[in-house]
């Protein structure tokens, strides 16, 4: 009787909390952040982005360093390395001009962590790669061309 009890308790544990869940606005939460997810990876060009965003034109910075190979052998892995300098740095998004979604990467930096990633992406072409920095509720940028021989998405 004790262990028909205890497996009981343990299965039915999850379903109460998904009410409070839903009490407390958790639930909506979480639909909306799939839905800006789905439009943001869905954007086609970072002007379509930044509006998405609810920013204006960026402003390139050498506060922002992108870095990654002047040719990739191979589209479907390329490395980035990106690094902010700016105050209060709050998101860095990486952007592909010529994929067929322009947003490849988001990443959301805590206040007090170092804002450098470390990544691999996919790249359809030869294209200009945009690491796009959000800080102060303003937008930074650097680019650089990276060309590829073998491309790594479809399209």
């Amino acid at each position: 009787m004790q262990h028909n009890r205890r497996r009981f308790l343990r299965s039915s544990g999850g379903l109460s909390l998904l009410p409070l869940m839903a009490a407390a606005g958790l639930l909506p939460a979480a639909a909306t952040a799939e839905e800006w997810n789905r439009a943001a990876f869905a954007s086609r060009n970072m002007d379509d982005f930044l509006k998405l965003m609810g920013g204006n034109a960026p402003q390139q910075s050498d506060q922002v360093t992108l870095n990654g190979p002047e040719i990739a052998e191979n589209g479907a892995v390329v490395s980035l390395e990106i690094s902010s300098n700016l105050p209060n740095t709050e998101s860095i998004f990486i952007l592909i001009e010529k994929n067929p979604d322009v947003l490849a990467g988001t990443f959301t930096i805590p206040s007090g962590t170092l804002p450098d990633i470390q990544t691999h992406v996919k790249m359809a072409q030869t294209c200009n790669v945009y690491a796009l920095v959000k800080s102060k509720g303003m937008f930074y940028y650097s680019a650089k061309e990276i060309k590829v021989t073998v491309g790594g998405c479809g399209g």
